[in-house]
C-alpha cells in the first residue's frame, strides 16, 4: 500500500468520524430524563370577599381538595377553634372551561371537626392546616399541634358528611415534640396530598405528608442553614389494619434569598403520573410574600426512617426536584400562598392546578385563588 493510499484512507476515515459526531443527536442528562416536561399557565385569579357563613368567619385557608365526582373543592380553615371551632368548607367554583376563568366561588357547606368524643375542639388543642379526599368519603387532615403546650402534630381521617374523627395515623417518636427534637412552633405537618389508583373505598391507597420546616434535631440553631433539610413521610392505607409508614424521605428546601424571613413546604400534589409530585415553597420577606412550584420524584432518595438527626447522618440522598414555577415572575401579587389542588379537566382535556391562600384573618391580607393549565410537553 502506497504512501498516498495510505494518507487518503486515513482522511477518509478522519472525515467519517468527524461527520458522525456532527449527526449525533445531543447528549440527555440523566436529571432530564427524569422529570416530566412540564409546564405551567396562569388562566385566572380570584379574590374571594371577606365573608361569613353559619356564623363562622371564611378564611385562613390552608389547604384544599377537589371531588371530581361532584365537582366541588374542600377547604380547611387553619382556625385554632378561636374564631369558631375548627372546620372545613365545601366550595363550589363557577369555572368557564372555554376561557379558563373562575367566574365565581360560592360557599355551600361548612363541616365542624369532632373529636373522639363527638364534641368539637376546644380552643388551642388543634391547628388543621392540609387536606385530602379519600375514596371511602373521608378526609384526612393534619395538625400541626404546639410544642409549646406540649400538643403534638397529628394526621386524622374524618368523616365527610359530619366531621366526626374516625382514625389516626401513626406519628413517629421523632417528630413528637419536647425541647431537642421534634416539630418546630407552627412547622410541622403543612402539606399533606394522597394517591389513589381506584376509586373503590375498599381498594388501599396512599398518603404522603411533610414537615413544613426542619425537625429540631435536624439542623444546628446556631448555623445558617443554606438548604434546610425536612422530612417526608409516605404511608399505605388498608382496608383492614392499621395505616403502615413504609418509608420516609429528606426533601430540601430551595435556599433563601438574602431579603427572606422565613421559608417552607406548604404543599404536595401527587400527579396522575405514578411517582411524581408537585410541591409548593412559600416564602415571606422584606418585599412580602413569594412562591415556587417544584416538580419532585423519589427516585434513588434514602430511606431516613431510621435516621435521628441529620446532623449526624450525613450521607443522605434526598428526594429530587426540579422549578417549574417561580410565582414571583408571574408579575401579580401573591398572597400567603399554602394550599395547592389538582382540579377538573379543562375545555381542551389538560389538567387544572388550584392555589389558595390563608389570610390569616387580617384586614390587609385576602383569600386568593389562582388557576393554572397544567401543559406536559410541547
Amino acid at each position: 500500500m502506497t504512501k498516498k493510499i495510505i494518507t487518503t484512507l486515513l482522511l477518509t476515515f478522519t472525515l467519517m468520524v468527524i461527520l458522525s459526531a456532527c449527526g449525533r443527536p445531543p447528549q440527555v442528562m440523566a436529571q432530564e430524563r427524569m422529570f416530566f416536561d412540564i409546564s405551567l399557565e396562569l388562566l385566572a385569579e380570584y379574590e374571594l370577599p371577606k365573608i361569613a357563613f353559619k356564623e363562622t368567619p371564611v378564611g385562613g385557608l390552608s389547604g384544599i381538595t377537589y371531588e371530581r365526582q361532584k365537582n366541588l373543592f374542600y377547604a380547611i380553615s387553619d382556625d385554632r377553634s378561636n374564631l369558631a371551632p375548627a372546620r372545613f368548607y365545601t366550595l363550589k367554583l363557577d369555572l368557564d372551561p372555554t376561557e379558563g376563568k373562575i367566574k365565581n366561588i360560592e360557599i355551600e357547606n361548612v363541616t365542624l371537626l369532632r373529636n373522639e368524643t363527638g364534641e368539637t375542639y376546644s380552643k388551642g388543642t388543634i391547628d388543621p392546616e392540609s387536606i385530602a379526599l379519600s375514596p371511602r368519603k373521608t378526609v384526612f387532615i393534619s395538625s400541626e399541634g404546639d410544642p409549646n403546650l406540649g400538643i403534638a402534630p397529628f394526621i386524622q381521617e374524618y368523616d365527610l358528611e359530619t366531621g366526626q374523627v374516625k382514625s389516626s395515623l401513626p406519628i413517629p417518636q421523632r417528630y413528637l415534640p419536647n425541647k431537642v427534637s421534634g416539630i418546630q412552633e407552627n412547622l410541622a405537618f403543612e402539606a399533606l396530598t394522597l394517591k389513589t389508583n381506584s376509586t373503590l373505598p375498599d381498594d388501599p391507597f396512599r398518603i404522603f405528608t411533610a414537615t413544613e420546616y426542619s425537625l429540631l434535631q435536624d439542623v444546628n440553631p446556631d448555623e445558617a442553614v443554606e438548604a434546610a433539610p425536612i422530612r417526608l413521610m409516605h404511608y399505605v392505607i388498608n382496608p383492614i389494619g392499621p395505616a403502615v409508614l413504609v418509608a420516609e424521605h429528606q426533601y430540601l428546601l430551595d435556599p433563601d434569598e438574602e431579603t427572606t424571613i422565613n421559608n417552607g413546604l406548604s404543599e404536595l400534589v401527587a400527579l396522575e403520573q405514578e411517582g411524581y409530585f408537585l410541591t409548593l415553597e412559600r416564602t415571606f420577606g422584606f418585599f412580602g410574600a413569594g412562591a415556587k412550584i417544584f416538580q419532585m420524584v423519589p427516585s434513588n432518595a434514602t430511606d431516613t426512617s431510621r435516621i435521628e438527626s441529620f446532623r449526624t447522618f450525613t450521607e443522605i440522598q434526598p428526594l429530587r426536584k426540579q422549578l417549574v414555577l417561580n410565582l414571583n415572575d408571574l408579575g401579580i401579587y401573591l398572597d400567603n400562598l399554602e394550599g395547592m389542588t389538582l382540579g377538573p379537566r379543562l375545555s381542551d382535556g389538560s389538567q387544572s392546578l388550584i392555589l389558595v391562600s390563608d389570610d390569616n384573618f387580617k384586614d390587609d391580607q385576602i383569600t386568593q385563588f389562582l388557576l393554572f393549565k397544567i401543559i406536559i410537553g410541547h
